[in-house]
C-alpha cells in the first residue's frame, strides 16, 4: 500500500518571492499555495462596481479601496488571499507604496461565484475574522442579487445585515456608505 506523499511547502517569504514570478495569481495557507481560477464577465463587473463605489465614496477621507490584485495578510493563519475589494484605513497599511500585501484592512468584499461561494463563507471568512482590524466582511451574489454584510458587533462578535434584490438598501457602516444592492452590481 502506498502513502500519499507529503505536499512541499512554503514560508511566506518564499511564497511572496515566488509568486512576484508568476503569470497567475495563487493564494497562500499555512505553507500551502493555491492557483486562482479567472472570473467571469459578470463577477468582474461586480468587482469593479464594488471598488469604484467606494473608491469614489472614500475620496478626501484616509481610506482607500483597492481591487484584485492586492493581496491581504493574515498574520495569525500565516495566509496570504486576494479578495475582490479591500479597504484600509490604516496609514501604515499605506505608509510604503511597494508593499506585497496589507495587513490592517477595515472592509473586505468579496464576490460570489458558484466555485468559490462555500470557501468564501466557510474557511476564508475563518481566516478573515482573525484581523482585529476588520469590521465588515461583504459577501456579493451577482446570481440572486444578494449582498451579506458581516459586522463586528462592540462585543467583537459578527452580525448579519442581510440585503436581497437590486433596490434592497445595504449599509457598510466601517465606511459610512449606504446605497443599493444594484449599486454594487452595476
Amino acid at each position: 500500500m502506498s502513502l500519499p506523499q507529503p505536499q512541499p511547502t512554503f514560508s511566506a517569504d518564499d511564497y511572496l518571492a515566488w509568486e512576484t514570478t508568476q503569470d497567475t495569481r495563487s493564494e497562500f495557507v499555512n505553507g500551502q499555495v493555491f492557483a486562482m481560477a479567472g472570473g467571469t464577465l459578470e463577477h468582474n463587473a461586480a468587482t469593479l462596481a464594488t471598488g469604484s463605489t467606494l473608491r469614489q465614496h472614500l475620496k478626501g477621507s484616509p481610506c482607500r479601496a483597492f481591487v484584485s490584485d492586492v493581496r491581504v495578510q493574515v498574520q495569525a493563519s500565516d495566509s496570504f488571499f486576494y479578495p475582490d475589494v479591500v479597504v484600509t484605513c490604516q496609514p501604515a497599511d499605506m505608509a510604503d507604496a511597494k508593499a506585497l500585501a496589507l495587513s490592517r484592512p477595515t472592509l473586505i468584499a468579496e464576490v460570489l461565484s458558484p466555485s468559490t461561494a462555500a470557501f468564501d463563507r466557510g474557511a476564508k471568512f475563518a481566516h478573515y475574522r482573525l484581523l482585529d482590524s476588520l469590521q465588515e466582511y461583504v459577501l456579493i451574489d451577482p446570481d440572486t442579487a444578494q449582498v451579506d454584510v458581516f459586522r463586528r458587533n462592540t462585543a467583537h462578535r459578527w452580525e448579519l445585515y442581510p440585503s436581497t434584490g437590486p433596490s434592497a438598501v445595504v449599509e457598510l457602516a466601517s465606511v459610512g456608505w449606504q446605497g443599493t444592492v444594484a449599486d454594487l452590481l452595476e
